[in-house]
């Protein structure tokens, strides 16, 4: 199948699954191979494609939650009902596969290895796995604040323990459930409100930079309750998604997938 051409050089290329990990009931990290990879800047994103056996074909974005390196890169993916690709990926998608690939892409949504700024990262949901890349390629004081509905929902759980203690000083977790606390959690369950972003934020004059990835009601309210503790609106990056319909490919079973598609952009 030829590949697409993007101005800029981007092109389609092919990707093979070289393992999976679980990391809910419902969601699941996939590193793919992929010749000629370069690298990542943390806090960019993929396009993945699929094509069925007839020509159909469809594409989603996901965000990378892998660290920078060469050859190889993950993305988490969260299971959307309806959706067209992220229920293979969840739930089929095995080592060997191959799909295809486009990116990396996104250049206002990042956090450069180079910026010696302070960070506050704010995740909802599986908008954590933007920001799960920044922690792991952490190089600056970074914070993250992590917004899910209970334990069972939170991704990277292990991760994020093993970095919070190998970078101690660098890397800080702060973890907010909204509808069901592990049991002696010291706080109810509630949402993000702005006496616990005010604990957790730099202090005003730490020229601090924050990143805000998750739901589009999650980001437009946390944005703005950054701004009411004080938070300069300039250095306030955020990135949103909503889910996108379409169960074609969500009953395909891996016979009747060609060797090389899918694309991924609203994540479904």
């Amino acid at each position: 199948m030829a590949r697409a051409t993007l101005p800029g050089g981007l092109t389609w290329r092919p990707a093979t699954v070289a393992a999976t990990r679980a990391e809910t009931a419902t969601a699941r990290t996939v590193v793919l191979d992929v010749d000629g990879w370069a690298g990542h800047v943390p806090g960019q994103h993929v396009d993945v494609r699929l094509t069925a056996p007839d020509g159909y074909t469809a594409q989603r974005s996901y965000s990378i939650s892998s660290a920078p390196g060469p050859g190889r890169l993950e993305v988490t993916v969260q299971t959307v009902i309806d959706g067209e690709v992220s229920p293979y990926l969840v739930d089929v998608a095995e080592p060997g596969d191959h799909l295809e690939i486009r990116g990396p892409l996104g250049g206002w949504f990042v956090r450069r290895p180079t910026d010696p700024r302070p960070a506050l990262l704010i995740g909802g949901g599986s908008g954590v796995a933007p920001l799960m890349s920044m922690v792991r390629a952490a190089t600056a004081p970074t914070r993250l604040l992590y917004s899910t509905r209970s334990p069972s929902d939170a991704l990277f759980t292990a991760d994020l323990t093993t970095a919070e203690a190998a970078e101690a000083g660098l890397v800080a977790v702060t973890r907010v459930y909204t509808r069901v606390a592990p049991p002696g959690w010291p706080a109810p369950p509630r949402r993000l409100d702005a006496d616990t972003l005010a604990r957790v934020a730099w202090p005003h004059d730490a020229d601090a930079v924050a990143f805000v990835c998750g739901p589009t009601g999650f980001v437009e309210t946390v944005a703005d309750l950054l701004v009411t503790i004080g938070h300069n609106p300039s250095t306030i990056r955020t990135e949103r998604f909503g889910p996108s319909k379409g169960p074609r490919f969500e009953q395909l079973r891996r016979s009747e997938i060609q060797e090389t598609p899918w694309r991924t952009t609203p994540r479904t």
